[in-house]
């Protein structure tokens, strides 16, 4: 039997950061090695909220995938493919969106958060607001049996599953309903201590250099109490202290003793962090150095990518519009 068949993907923003390894890139290397990934560039996706401007979509997609690289996907074991180059997606997400109750769609926890939460854009679109029938498909055109989610997505899952559920109904019974493969997500906060997001420029690039990082380092929110190097420390309140859980768990004890003690300075603290940080992501770091070197190796993968994908949603396609009774054509 062949591998269980996973999908996820990313909106190409920008250049990822370390809460988006932590978050789903190292959990995606994992992953590779037990089931059959299909990880895909959501730049359709981008578009619901930043539709007004895509002047750097081409150069974020190409960065992030240098990004997916560098953490260690490898297109020998996962196939990495942009939406946007695959045309079935936007006839099932056309067909989805036929059998989609409205009221589904208004109750969704996002659409009402975002449309709260931004102000800065006019996100009030039919596209913003069809785009669970768009994640539905991404989903569905390729029978994923698995989506990896944390506890906070499940809403948004569930909804896929309710579509699959409509539309075996009302046809016939040709989608599997996807489960959730719980993720528990290392979580990092951005060097000032608020959440790292580039969006407050306080984010550690995957692309950041030894010596950026370091720097960065340097700059990390400490306890505010402590003002002398002896002064006892609260490791509960300290952005360091929160990446070394992350990066030297094996010793956290020992440094949260050494902090509460005043056995070791901020300044000491956050040296031998950055030193343990720039060790971890050497690997990362290197194969960014080779990539460089390559130039359309991105392409060339995404190409490759797109074929495999391809093969698979225009299947699932048939298998729609026969059981929908749209292939007239194709039947004679």
């Amino acid at each position: 039997m062949g591998k269980e068949i996973i999908l996820s993907g990313m909106r190409p923003t920008g250049l990822l950061h370390l809460g988006n390894y932590f978050g789903a890139l190292e959990n995606w290397v994992k992953l590779q090695d037990e089931y059959k990934c299909l990880f895909f560039i959501a730049d359709w996706h981008a578009l619901t909220t930043g539709y007004e401007d895509t002047s750097e979509f081409r150069d974020n997609i190409e960065s992030m995938v240098i990004d997916w690289l560098c953490a260690g996907l490898d297109p020998e074991k996962c196939t990495m493919f942009l939406q946007s180059s695959l045309i079935e997606h936007a006839e099932l997400h056309l067909l989805l969106s036929m059998i989609t109750p409205l009221s589904w769609l208004l109750r969704c926890p996002t659409y009402k958060d975002q449309i709260a939460q931004i102000k800065d854009k006019n996100i009030t679109t039919y596209g913003f607001l069809g785009y669970p029938c768009l994640m539905a498909t991404d989903i569905l055109i390729y029978k994923a049996e698995y989506v990896p989610v944390g506890e906070d997505q499940l809403p948004h899952l569930e909804m896929t599953r309710e579509i699959a559920r409509r539309f075996n109904y009302i046809y016939k019974n040709i989608f599997p309903e996807p489960k959730p493969l719980l993720t528990e997500a290392k979580v990092l906060p951005g060097i000032d201590g608020r959440k790292m997001s580039k969006s407050y420029d306080n984010t550690i690039l995957l692309s950041d250099s030894p010596d950026e990082i370091r720097k960065k380092v340097s700059m990390m929110i400490t306890d505010p109490e402590r003002i002398r190097k002896n002064d006892p420390g609260h490791p509960e309140v300290c952005t360091v202290f929160a990446f070394y859980k992350v990066f030297n768990e094996k010793n956290v004890c020992e440094v949260e003793e050494h902090c509460r003690k005043g056995k070791i300075g901020c300044v000491g603290c956050k040296r031998n962090l950055a030193n343990i940080m720039v060790e971890y992501l050497a690997p990362i770091y290197e194969r960014r150095q080779s990539l460089l070197n390559k130039p359309g190796h991105v392409k060339e993968i995404i190409h490759k990518g797109n074929k495999e994908a391809r093969d698979i949603a225009q299947k699932t396609m048939e298998d729609v519009r026969s059981v929908m009774g749209m292939d007239w054509i194709s039947n004679g």
